[in-house]
């Protein structure tokens, strides 16, 4: 999906500066315990499926919405694992962005997972133990899900 209509009019005020931005990330789970994990166009790492929150638009819908418009993988909310702010990330065209990030354990519900948008170039269902190279905060997203009680994560 392109970039948000609401970040371009953004960007023509702020040009390339820091926008604070909200954001959601899906640790999705199928039956067999793989996480959905997809390989970015832009950089060609492995992530969780992220995405931005269209103003207004509630978390959980948004998550969800972003998971089946990249992977085609359709999923439901188990609950909030985590709270936090990520670092600032430079993106090719440098544009700065820094998210304050919901991310939520979810369960597969039905669909096949495949690139279904320009964002990614791969997307598959991976073991546990045999996830590709993923960033820190990643990898501890999905061991933080693994073994999520309902309360989410956060700093104090």
């Amino acid at each position: 999906m392109p970039t948000p209509d609401f970040i371009l009019s953004l960007r023509e005020k702020v040009g390339h500066d820091l926008l604070w931005l909200p954001g959601v990330a899906a640790v999705v789970f199928n039956p067999a315990g793989e996480v959905l994990l997809c390989r970015r166009t832009d950089n060609g790492r492995w992530t969780l499926i992220t995405g931005i929150l269209e103003p207004g638009e509630e978390p959980g819908p948004g998550l969800l919405r972003e998971v089946e418009e990249e992977t085609g993988v359709q999923a439901r909310l188990e609950h909030l694992i985590h709270v936090g702010t990520t670092d600032p990330i430079m993106f090719p065209n440098q544009d700065r962005c820094q998210f304050l990030n919901l991310v939520f354990r979810c369960a597969w519900v039905a669909g096949s997972a495949r690139v279904n948008d320009d964002e990614s170039t791969d997307v598959g269902w991976f073991a546990v133990d045999e996830l590709p190279d993923l960033n820190p905060r990643h990898r501890m997203l999905v061991d933080l899900a693994r073994s999520s009680t309902g309360v989410p994560v956060f700093e104090v």
